[in-house]
């Protein structure tokens, strides 16, 4: 059974996310545990908590199907040790939270070398921010996000990823949240079903289907290969409709969070049931 919904807005309080999640027909949500352009935030309260967990048994969705993700300012390859360290901070804050919360899976993206050092040596210092996280933290499973190859981010090849993986001292807290925008303009084609067949085969012997915590569904406003990253509504951009009706008849992406970020949240209820209707 497929699980999708999208990333809905914090605003008025984090525990408003479910309900707006139940609004639009989602059986899986994202949400920013705070807000995400701050470094810092006030911590819950007992009543935020107690709030949010009683609207999420409401809407019907199960935290396995929820999705937390990270502030964008957080930067764990920062070449910088002591802004470096910042973002580890937030980044544990952010994994508490969760925690708090009782949601399973935080999203982040990898880290971005900034064009000050290479890019393994970027690699090992996220690898090294990642176990720092694991070592300070527990339950709640840290999920690398591809990224479209932007500037100088990092995971924008399946290789990242896996390096990541198996860097990380505790693998049974580790997964990966693919992108189909950032997968494309990144420099994948899986518009045929040709195409699709060998990504997704490729996936699976870079990184393995264990790992994959779930998906963003994005059209993309950019060409293939661009590395830039602008989201589409479904349909409208360079991917089309057809590869999103290969995901939602593949049985490798039941049971996980399929999570719409499309450019317009006013149709996401009509994107959702678009979607379920591909899975006839």
């Amino acid at each position: 059974m497929k699980y999708i919904g999208a990333h809905v807005s914090i605003e008025g309080g984090i525990f408003n996310a479910p309900l707006k999640a139940l609004e639009i027909g989602a059986k899986a949500f994202a949400c920013f545990t705070k807000n995400q352009k701050r470094w810092q935030s006030k911590p819950y309260d007992s009543e935020d908590i107690a709030r949010f967990r009683t609207n999420l048994e409401a809407s019907g969705v199960l935290p396995a199907h929820v999705l937390a993700h990270s502030s964008y300012l957080i930067n764990l390859g920062n070449p910088d040790k002591n802004r470096r360290k910042i973002s580890i901070d937030a980044f544990i804050d952010e994994i508490n939270r969760c925690k708090q919360l009782g949601i399973e899976k935080l999203v982040f993206h990898p880290g971005s070398h900034l064009r000050l050092i290479s890019e393994e040596n970027c690699l090992d210092l996220i690898a090294s921010s990642i176990n720092e996280a694991l070592i300070s933290t527990d339950k709640v499973t840290l999920v690398i996000e591809n990224t479209a190859g932007q500037g100088s981010n990092l995971g924008y090849k399946f290789e990242h990823l896996a390096y990541l993986i198996n860097q990380a001292i505790d693998k049974s807290r580790i997964g990966v949240c693919i992108d189909t925008c950032h997968l494309f303009v990144s420099g994948m084609d899986f518009r045929t079903k040709d195409k699709y067949t060998k990504i997704w085969n490729r996936f699976a012997r870079i990184i393995e289907f264990s790992y994959l915590k779930g998906l963003h569904l994005n059209d993309s406003q950019n060409d293939l290969g661009s590395f830039k990253d602008r989201h589409e509504s479904l349909g409208k951009g360079k991917l089309g409709l057809q590869m999103f009706k290969f995901l939602m008849q593949d049985p490798r992406f039941d049971n996980l969070p399929l999570i719409l970020e499309t450019k317009n949240p006013l149709i996401w209820d009509q994107e959702i049931k678009l979607l379920y209707g591909f899975c006839k």
